[in-house]
């Protein structure tokens, strides 16, 4: 009689899982229908490249200490749900949401997000960890990843926010309840 066990499977079925995150934040909707979204998974290797890098950048940056926490942190994640976006205004009038009069203002001034960009990327964001819940996946939306994701440009030159979300399934969320480094 042959047995299956779970911990074999583990890693399989977080990976399978990720791939039904970038689903649902690809389907998730976006505003005026335009998709600025750059979406990908890190494995066990990337993902210690990421954290060795976010130490780095830390350390040059003089970041806040959960930004080393986090670093040690993903290195319990077997994937690492990558998910940012691209500027792009969106033609929208009446609007001024980000900051400008209109978006023709915007696009005069490289480098500030629309407000649809990001609320989009929220949407997506929602709409993953969502299905890791439904799928009983372990998962956290990080800050520090993104940022350390974005100083390695790992999902193109052209993405300016970013986010990333570790995937575990542990008897023990291991992404919560952390102590500080």
């Amino acid at each position: 009689m042959e047995l299956i066990f779970e911990g074999k499977t583990r890693a399989e079925f977080v990976k399978r899982g990720a791939k039904q995150m970038m689903a649902a934040a690809r389907t998730a909707p976006k505003g005026r229908g335009a998709d600025n979204l750059v979406i990908a998974i890190a494995e066990k290797e990337t993902i210690k490249k990421i954290s060795e890098h976010q130490k780095i950048f830390a350390e040059k940056n003089n970041a806040a200490q959960f930004f080393y926490r986090d670093a040690e942190n993903i290195l319990s994640a077997e994937i690492l749900f990558l998910i940012g976006t691209k500027y792009k205004p969106a033609s929208v009038s009446p609007c001024g949401m980000c900051g400008f009069k209109d978006c023709e203002e915007n696009e005069q001034n490289p480098g500030h997000p629309c407000v649809l960009n990001v609320t989009d990327l929220g949407i997506a964001i929602g709409s993953a960890v969502s299905v890791a819940s439904q799928l009983h996946i372990d998962n956290r939306i990080m800050y520090s990843v993104g940022q350390t994701v974005l100083d390695l440009k790992l999902l193109g030159d052209d993405v300016k926010i970013a986010y990333g979300i570790p995937l575990s399934v542990s008897s023990k969320n291991p992404f919560f309840d952390r102590r500080p480094k």
